[in-house]
């Protein structure tokens, strides 16, 4: 089993902890890692683009020129595809982009996106983080404590208002509960700084 070092707010260890090798330990499969990325991007996405057919763009009534005699091409209305102001053909129109994985498979995406942490060395395991007031600065100075550069997902064991609201407006910082973790997430941001407490709900669910 992999030992990670508990630190505290300050940056300083305090214990060691040993992790669940069937939740932190596995081999990353990049495969299910990348299905789980592209399902979740494209469940976000709102498919609400849409365009004009030729039916529903306004004018076009009249036949521009007689069928034959003149020389053009034969036209029935000014709003065809190949006109100017004419509706757009083979167009997007509003629709669901949402699929769904099988269990199996998130469930793996899942456990390699957290072993790939642990594997190179973006996991930062606190002892407890909270703080007695909204302060912004309370969760900048334990980022700095920690060596926290880049992006971080902070991972917290219950809803704390507090550390929520003071993590909301540093750039590159997300807050997240241990149920609610997307392996996008996990992926996304380079250190995964995640409450002693949570790790263990984490093995619990997923062990």
């Amino acid at each position: 089993m992999a030992n990670v070092k508990v630190y505290d707010m300050n940056g300083q260890p305090v214990s060691d902890l040993e992790l669940n090798d069937a939740v932190f330990g596995i081999e990353p499969n990049a495969v299910v890692m990348h299905a789980a990325v592209v399902n979740y991007l494209a469940n976000q996405r709102q498919g609400t683009q849409s365009t004009l057919t030729r039916t529903e763009v306004s004018g076009g009534g009249k036949k521009p020129w007689r069928q034959k005699g003149t020389g053009h091409a034969r036209q029935g209305s000014t709003r065809s595809p190949q006109w100017r102001h004419g509706g757009v053909a083979l167009g997007p129109k509003p629709r669901s982009y949402r699929y769904s994985l099988n269990k199996k498979v998130k469930r793996l995406a899942l456990l390699s996106a957290l072993s790939s942490k642990v594997a190179e060395n973006e996991m930062i395991v606190v002892d407890a983080i909270k703080t007695d007031e909204f302060k912004t600065k309370t969760i900048v100075n334990m980022l700095k404590a920690l060596n926290v550069e880049k992006k971080a997902l902070i991972v917290l064991d219950t809803t704390d208002q507090k550390v929520i609201k003071s993590a909301a407006n540093i750039p590159g910082v997300k807050t997240a509960q241990y149920n609610t973790l997307n392996v996008y997430d996990i992926l996304n941001y380079d250190k995964f700084v995640v409450v002693k407490d949570a790790v263990a709900k984490i093995e619990e669910v997923y062990a």
